[in-house]
């Protein structure tokens, strides 16, 4: 075969080869390969060809690597322009599209500004405001479709782990690992109006159970806590695991507690007794995140389980713990039947930790946050993964949907303006990002 090369770079091939030869210890290969060369070449690790071998090899790869991940856009790309096509009202259309699902394009803002990994991050249910936590101690509220940061809250000392606004937006929680709850006046420009003792450990999750008046806490101290907002008191201690509890979530009806632990399982506890219910076995790995599934996706789920729906009164009785999905550090997300704690299907795809479980307002995708730097959408229907997205460049901890209004420049009309959908994301690489429908 014909080489390519020119002499001289025949020449530097030649020696970078015998450069890596002399330095990989392979010593007899590079008396012979010298021998064959008319080339006059003598180790010195300050000549040019000195490592030249290597980093040509992994320049190869990182392009490479480039290549692919360009790949992957450009047929995304095509896919979302398709799609577009068959929209109504054409790209227009896409912002107010109640189906659209998030692209590597439609990330809006990236927000810069806390010192640490990012843990959580809430959108305001009326404005648009996002609150975000941080390993650097601080809580910050941003305005979200403009990118700017409006304050930063310091009154917690350690890692803030999660936080929440209530259903009216007047108020925010907080928790951290310095063992504190914190409640904030949103109304009196989030003013730190309570704080939250009993914790004897890391605080993991802090949640406003429906109607407001109270808040649901896990820690590392194996316990789940209900507090009472009014009284700021502690009314309920409940202990279903005997690990760190990773994060729990109330039923949409306040009935119940799904919780997630370092133990490999999760668990469905009553809120009122503080008895399991049900208990799901399945994970190899600590349970990072768990949801319930929301009532406008119990069919598409069915669909995929090929599960009929029950009838009557048992339908009615268990509308509000139907199915469960969990997510774990086996890379894994599980579907359950949350009455029976049978698994019913696992979506594998995920290459690390899956950190978050997102339903979309349609019920028919799920989207799932993970330390390999993605974030995935599934079809619900069919199990599949519809769309991996590269979010950030470290591991993405958490994520939330909102369905906001946002302001119109130049409507006068007495039309209520439409929802538009937006999603926040957060990361270890200290950033949030907020990803948006393209006008």
């Amino acid at each position: 075969m014909a080489s390519t090369l020119s002499e001289r770079q025949r020449d530097d091939l030649h020696k970078s080869i015998l450069d890596y030869l002399n330095t990989g210890g392979f010593s007899k290969t590079f008396e012979q390969f010298k021998q064959e060369l008319p080339s006059d070449f003598q180790p010195d690790l300050g000549q040019s060809s000195s490592g030249l071998l290597v980093k040509k090899w992994t320049s190869v790869i990182r392009m490479q690597k480039k290549i692919m991940d360009l790949e992957s856009r450009l047929a995304q790309a095509l896919e979302d322009n398709a799609t577009m096509v068959h929209l109504p009202n054409g790209a227009g259309g896409k912002r107010y599209d109640a189906d659209w699902i998030p692209t590597v394009g439609s990330a809006k803002h990236t927000l810069t500004g806390h010192r640490d990994s990012v843990n959580s991050v809430a959108f305001h249910p009326l404005y648009t405001v996002l609150a975000t936590a941080s390993d650097d101690c601080s809580v910050k509220i941003w305005d979200w479709e403009t990118g700017e940061l409006e304050r930063t809250l310091k009154a917690h000392t350690k890692r803030v782990s999660d936080c929440q606004f209530n259903a009216n937006g007047s108020m925010l929680v907080t928790c951290s690992y310095d063992l504190f709850i914190k409640l904030w006046n949103v109304e009196n420009a989030y003013q730190n109006s309570a704080t939250l003792r009993g914790h004897e450990h890391s605080i993991s999750s802090a949640r406003f159970l429906p109607g407001d008046e109270k808040i649901l806490s896990s820690s590392r101290d194996h316990t789940l806590r209900i507090w009472e907002v009014s009284t700021t008191h502690c009314i309920k201690v409940i202990s279903p695991h005997d690990e760190w509890i990773r994060c729990a979530v109330p039923s949409f009806d306040g009935r119940y507690i799904l919780t997630c632990s370092a133990d490999h399982t999760a668990k469905i506890v009553d809120a009122v007794s503080g008895e399991i219910k049900t208990e799901f076995r399945g994970h190899d790995n600590v349970v990072e995140a768990a949801q319930f599934c929301p009532p406008h996706a119990v069919a598409a789920i069915r669909e995929l389980v090929a599960l009929k729906a029950p009838s009557g009164a048992q339908a009615v009785g268990q509308a509000s713990i139907v199915f469960a999905v969990t997510a774990a550090r086996d890379k894994t997300v599980k579907i359950w039947d949350a009455v029976r704690g049978q698994c019913l299907h696992t979506l594998v795809g995920h290459d690390d930790w899956v950190r978050s479980i997102v339903f979309h307002p349609n019920g028919q995708f799920i989207l799932t946050a993970s330390d390999d730097h993605s974030f995935r959408v599934w079809d619900l229907k069919t199990g599949r993964c519809t769309r991996k997205i590269e979010a950030h460049e470290r591991f993405v901890t958490s994520m939330t949907w909102g369905r906001q209004t946002v302001s119109q420049s130049g409507d006068k009309s007495d039309t209520p303006p439409p929802l538009v959908n937006v999603i926040a994301t957060c990361s270890s690489d200290q950033t949030v990002k907020i990803w948006v429908p393209t006008r």
